[in-house]
């Protein structure tokens, strides 16, 4: 049976693809050779919006255990946020 054809299939259907693209992901960053502390930091605050304090634990996170989450929120919030942090040269990604 096409799904098309009942219209609470589709119904259905558009729920879970909405309910999917608004999920929470995470945004995460991950440790290099290439960076250093300050930079990092300064990444964080300018394109996350962390505070110092926030921006400077985040990147001690990084440094000792090699990733940390710097934001949650949807694909759609955290795409951009992903692509400058990348664009600066760090190593972002963004997980479910």
């Amino acid at each position: 049976m096409n799904p098309f054809e009942s219209p609470e299939l589709l119904e259905q259907e558009i729920i879970e693809v909405v309910l999917k693209e608004e999920a929470t992901k995470a945004l995460l960053l991950y440790n290099d050779d290439v960076n250093t502390f300050e930079f990092v930091t300064e990444s964080l605050i300018k394109v996350c919006e962390h505070d110092v304090l926030q921006a400077e634990q985040c990147t001690y996170l990084v440094h000792y255990t090699g990733k940390c989450v710097v934001k949650n929120g949807t694909f759609k919030k955290l795409k951009p946020l992903c692509e400058a942090l990348l664009e600066r040269g760090l190593s972002a990604k963004i997980e479910n």
